[in-house]
């Protein structure tokens, strides 16, 4: 998929652990892992807005295109 998701990088620059993470968003950590994993199929924007607010960044900073060759 061409869409990368960066989000174990912002944790690790704000040093936030998952379950920390997922508590803060009111997500269940298994969500959060297979989001942190590249496995989702989708992101509720609302599930982004509560990320970059938690992590105070940009959605450009967890989400990335990647083009396919």
């Amino acid at each position: 998929m061409p869409i990368v998701v960066n989000l174990d990088v912002m944790m690790a620059k704000r040093k936030i652990s998952s379950g920390e993470l997922a508590e803060k968003i009111g997500i269940t950590p298994a969500n959060l892992s297979i989001l942190k994993n590249n496995k989702a199929k989708a992101v509720r924007f609302s599930t982004l807005e509560k990320i970059c607010e938690v992590l105070d960044c940009q959605p450009g900073d967890i989400l990335e295109y990647v083009k396919e060759e």
